[in-house]
């Protein structure tokens, strides 16, 4: 009797019990000792990472984004001449490249694609530019069908990071101190607003997050060391708040990077470069008010991008200068977060499941 139980609780495992690993990739810069972009396993249960190995040759692969369906992958090459790549994920998660194109600005930093998978926006930081591609069925890559140019001559804009949300895109501009909103119209993005809100001080917009429903959007700022909470209302949108993300004992340089809404929305959380810490905010859902809770080590040096796991309950952030990738478990109550470990790889930048 307890065989044929323990036989039924195989067979059920087969079936029901899920492989507990996700795949990551890792997109780098290659002045160095890296060579493209990596991959590895992670442990949705441990927060383990293991089985690092290069999943494709790349020059300065250093921002990636999905497909929809996860059958591709896009990576920016942060050059001079910027471009972006199309990949091919194989059965085994090693990466095939299908084309090139010229994103038609110097180093792009940053790339995102509609929920249709359709389009692909790149930000080009020094070409103070943002690109726009069709991505065919194929997960080839066209070349522009448009580039919305930020460039005037008092001011260098640097283009930094974008987001479709349904018919808008977004797009945020460190040099001209503005989160600019387009609108789709006719299959071209047409200018609806220079700037959504009016940003005082030049803090430096670099990303932001935007909630499920596009009633808040968050924006970090690589100057200001601070966050700008903005509303949508029935005319554009409004400021609610501005909130410091350093330690108030904290007195030296910074520099923000990346920004996150939690899965539910109940926290934000940011990186700091400089004080090299993640910052967390308990967030209002009704209202969008955030109150800072918690700044804590990153166990490394320069924070770029970091990246919640699927299940919501692990942040991995890549250390750029002190090449490593810290994992920290999430409190679902709180938000807060506590070190689990460090793994080493060189000039980590961006970080995909």
């Amino acid at each position: 009797m307890k065989f044929i139980l323990l036989m039924l609780g195989i067979t059920s495992c087969l079936f029901n019990c899920s492989n507990p690993n996700t795949t990551l990739y890792v997109g780098t810069y290659t002045n160095g000792d890296s060579e493209g972009i990596y991959q590895f396993q992670f442990n949705t249960e441990t927060g383990e990472l293991s089985n690092k190995h290069l999943a494709a040759t790349s020059e300065n692969p250093s921002f990636l984004t999905y497909s929809p369906d996860k059958k591709h992958i896009y990576a920016v090459n942060e050059n001079e001449n910027g471009a972006i790549t199309s990949f091919k994920v194989e059965k085994e998660g090693n990466l095939t490249s299908l084309n090139t194109v010229s994103v038609n600005g110097a180093h792009p930093c940053h790339v995102t694609i509609n929920d249709s998978g359709d389009k692909i926006v790149v930000s080009n930081y020094t070409g103070g530019n943002a690109s726009l591609h069709s991505v065919l069925n194929s997960g080839l890559l066209t070349e522009a069908f448009q580039v919305l140019d930020h460039n005037i001559d008092s001011i260098a804009s640097h283009v930094h990071s974008a987001q479709f949300f349904k018919n808008d895109l977004f797009i945020s501009d460190l040099g001209r101190n503005a989160v600019y909103q387009y609108k789709l119209k006719d299959n071209l993005y047409t200018l609806k607003s220079p700037s959504i809100i009016e940003i005082q001080d030049n803090p430096g917009p670099r990303h932001f997050s935007i909630s499920k429903n596009g009633a808040f959007i968050y924006i970090i700022n690589e100057y200001g060391s601070s966050i700008t909470s903005v509303k949508k209302t029935d005319n554009g949108f409004k400021q609610i708040d501005s909130d410091s993300t350093l330690d108030e004992n904290y007195k030296g340089k910074n520099f923000c990077a990346d920004i996150h809404l939690s899965k539910d929305e109940r926290f934000l959380y940011g990186s700091n470069r400089g004080e090299n810490s993640i910052v967390v905010f308990k967030r209002n859902t009704e209202t969008g008010t955030i109150d800072k809770i918690q700044n804590i080590s990153t166990h490394g040096d320069w924070p770029r991008n970091f990246t919640l796991d699927p299940t919501g309950k692990f942040m991995l952030v890549a250390n750029q200068n002190s090449a490593n990738i810290s994992v920290f478990k999430i409190d679902p109550k709180t938000g807060k977060l506590s070190f689990l470990h460090a793994i080493d790889l060189p000039s980590p930048v961006c970080l995909l499941f």
